[in-house]
């Protein structure tokens, strides 16, 4: 597997490589923007011309965004939706303009409407993006949840519902986040529990729309579904249950990303990898 993590932009977009590097990543995740805000300045031609140059010098490879955690594909607020619908829109030319082909994304929220509504609410946001977006290269990815609250994403059967929907299923595909799927009670520790996951996961959505992995380890209870993450043999999955993962050739290509607490130093990212990369059979 690619092995990386989620890297500050801070300085500028082409710092994210220098951070990556720095941690020994072979992959990358981003933000292309702040995460915790609306609004965003446009990416410069210049500053998109600099990022790019940076990430060809290096090794890195591929490099995945997440979108802002505002948005909510799902909500039964109109205002709200369609504010959700602009902004996952912006994400998405960002990501085209840097070359970056996935964009994860949460799939949403149906908070005072009904699970079925919001699926429906979130598969006709995607197609009018897609329409509005034609040609475009980057592929939006639904993550696995870990089903706090009313958010959608957390059974394989629910974001087989999204799918079901999508008018250019080619455009859209999911990142499976070991965490939320532990929490969302998917069993991961065992060599058994492991196999009928990835079987449920493949015969429900197919192995080949699965892009990208969130390597988290849980601080949370098997089933529990709440969403936090620890660094890796840290909490309640382990490292066995990374083990199973790291050595399944399924996935010999696909970038496994960290998305845990990191200090300036970076030095929670090195361990962690080095960990991960401790499980590779030899």
């Amino acid at each position: 597997m690619r092995f990386g993590a989620h890297m500050s932009i801070a300085g500028g977009l082409e710092k994210s490589v220098d951070r990556a590097e720095q941690a020994g990543c072979d992959a990358l995740q981003i933000f292309t923007k702040n995460g915790n805000q609306w609004k965003a300045k446009p990416i410069s031609d210049e500053q998109a011309a600099l990022y790019k140059s940076r990430l060809a010098e290096s090794e890195i490879h591929p490099v995945v965004a997440h979108d802002s955690y505002l948005i909510n594909l799902a909500s039964p607020d109109d205002e709200l939706w369609e504010k959700s619908i602009d902004a996952f829109r912006i994400e998405l030319e960002r990501c085209e303009q840097l070359d970056v082909p996935f964009l994860v994304t949460h799939p949403g929220s149906y908070v005072k409407s009904t699970e079925e509504e919001g699926i429906a609410r979130i598969a006709e946001a995607l197609n009018r993006i897609n329409r509005d977006l034609a040609g475009y290269k980057v592929m939006a990815l639904l993550e696995t949840t870990a089903g706090q609250g009313t958010n959608i994403g957390w059974r394989f059967e629910q974001l087989a519902a999204i799918m079901a929907q999508i008018s250019e299923q080619e455009r859209v595909g999911y990142c499976f986040d070991t965490c939320h799927a532990f929490a969302a009670g998917y069993e991961i520790r065992t060599a058994e529990g492991y196999a009928e996951t990835m079987e449920a996961f493949d015969s429900i959505l197919g192995l080949d729309k699965l892009k990208v992995f969130h390597f988290n380890d849980s601080k949370k209870e098997f089933g529990s579904r709440r969403d936090r993450h620890d660094h890796i043999g840290a909490g309640e999955i382990g490292v066995e249950g990374f083990r199973h993962f790291v050595n399944d050739p399924r996935f010999a290509e696909h970038p496994a990303l960290l998305e845990t607490p990191k200090s300036d130093d970076l030095h929670e990212d090195i361990e962690n990898l080095a960990t991960l990369r401790g499980l590779v059979a030899k």
